[in-house]
């Protein structure tokens, strides 16, 4: 497993950045900004081309860059009231509004490094909201429609924050005390997860992957919101199991331990190097019951040879990513509507593909990690609409029965569930769960 992203959680250093440090940030800006590839692969190139950079300036340019995505609309609207250059000034203002006028005191004059703190001090009230919570106008109209005023401004101002780290105890490996313990006992601040029972939170941004448990399989990165999916689908001991596009694989090997290494999960994905990076994290898992399996499409004839015979599916389904945005601020910059549009006809494909699957009495479970309505219930209504074999059942109840759910915490009405950062401290996650009915 890789260790969490860059800008994954505010890790700004104390004190001053230098003038050389900060021309490193802008120059890694100017790459970023022309989003034609994922933000933490471009800082991640960068600072591998840049090898004399130590330790806290590499800090300052990762969490630099992701403060200027995360709040890149408010800062250009501000950005004009400063003389300098304009990566400059988006530089300026995030480090300004991280560390203050006397973080900037080595790298620009006195002078500017005020005006920069004293340009933050812009009254929000007098700011357009979309502007305020630097949002894109087509993303806040569609945020206002689904859960209004309150709601979305709430759920924007949550994905400008960057997400904590989040971790799932391998069940074939340790128990959550254990696992706890041993964190501490390396000097990590951690907590058990409000809702998963194998979720661990931990204080900062510490590189777990080179802690014992982590080598020895006891522990995963995994957001907690990820981890309740894997609870929705219920896999139980000896059955048969696909997680439809597993990725990297973090569900399968969830599933794969809920099933305390029983029966059978089938990792399915059409990218061969997404699964590529399933197998190191296998390997230290302890799993045997995951069969790991590259496919040119949906309807791949390996998959039809599956028709009717698995226990239970999930579709975790290629998605704008706009509930990850705590991770990854650089997809509201990146996506479109009509990307939107093109995403939730491939999604139904996906989703009536994978029902083919699964054998009457079984269920499938559709998530995303998206907080549209285009991808979430217009696709699970648009299979529903389609078809008659399938039924949907209660999410909401479902999650509860198998979590010791916190008592006053809200789940989303209606069967399906929304998970959201303001009021879950999750990634935005949609899931519905559907039961294909006995003849």
């Amino acid at each position: 497993m890789r260790a969490p992203e860059v800008g994954a959680a505010s890790g700004f250093p104390e004190g001053q950045i230098a003038p050389a440090t900060l021309r490193h940030v802008v120059g890694a800006l100017g790459e970023v900004l022309r989003f034609q590839y994922p933000a933490d692969a471009v800082v991640s190139r960068y600072l591998r081309s840049e090898r004399e950079l130590g330790v806290r300036d590499r800090a300052w340019l990762a969490e630099t860059v992701f403060a200027v995505l995360r709040e890149k609309r408010l800062f250009e609207h501000l950005a004009s009231q400063l003389d300098a250059a304009p990566l400059q000034r988006l530089a300026l203002l995030a480090i300004a509004r991280h560390g203050g006028a006397a973080a900037l005191a080595r790298a620009v004059p006195d002078a500017l490094a005020r005006k920069a703190a004293g340009v933050l001090r812009t009254d929000p009230a007098s700011l357009e909201p979309a502007v305020r919570l630097s949002a894109p106008d087509w993303l806040y109209a569609e945020l206002f429609t689904e859960f209004g005023a309150e709601s979305s401004e709430a759920l924007l101002a949550a994905l400008n924050q960057p997400a904590p780290l989040d971790l799932r105890v391998n069940l074939m490996k340790s128990e959550r005390e254990t696992a706890l313990a041993a964190l501490r006992a390396a000097g990590l601040t951690a907590e058990p997860t409000p809702i998963s029972p194998w979720g661990i939170r931990v204080a900062g941004r510490p590189n777990v992957s080179k802690l014992e448990i982590f080598e020895q399989g006891g522990i995963e990165v995994q957001d907690e919101g990820s981890q309740l999916l894997a609870l929705l689908l219920g896999a139980r001991r000896g059955e048969m199991v696909a997680d439809f596009c597993a990725g990297a694989g973090g569900k399968t090997l969830a599933i794969g331990a809920q099933m305390r290494g029983t029966g059978r999960v089938y990792a399915f994905d059409v990218s061969s190097k997404r699964l590529d990076k399933l197998k190191p994290r296998l390997a230290r898992s302890g799993l045997s019951n995951v069969v790991s399996i590259a496919i040119e499409s949906e309807n791949d004839a390996r998959i039809k040879r599956l028709s009717g015979k698995l226990d239970r599916v999930l579709v975790d389904a290629p998605c704008s990513g706009l509930g990850t945005l705590r991770r990854n601020p650089d997809l509201k910059w990146r996506q479109q509507p009509s990307d939107v549009t093109e995403l939730h006809d491939k999604q139904l494909g996906i989703l009536r593909s994978a029902a083919r699957l699964v054998k009457p009495g079984g269920r499938l479970v559709y998530a995303t990690c998206s907080i549209l309505k285009q991808e979430n219930s217009g696709v699970v209504q648009a299979f529903l609409d389609s078809q008659t074999d399938y039924t949907l059942l209660d999410a909401a109840g479902l999650l509860r029965a198998a979590t010791d759910w916190p008592a006053g915490l809200p789940l989303s009405e209606g069967p399906m569930l929304q998970l959201l950062p303001h009021v879950h401290q999750t990634d935005g996650f949609f899931a519905a769960v559907l039961e294909r009915r006995v003849p």
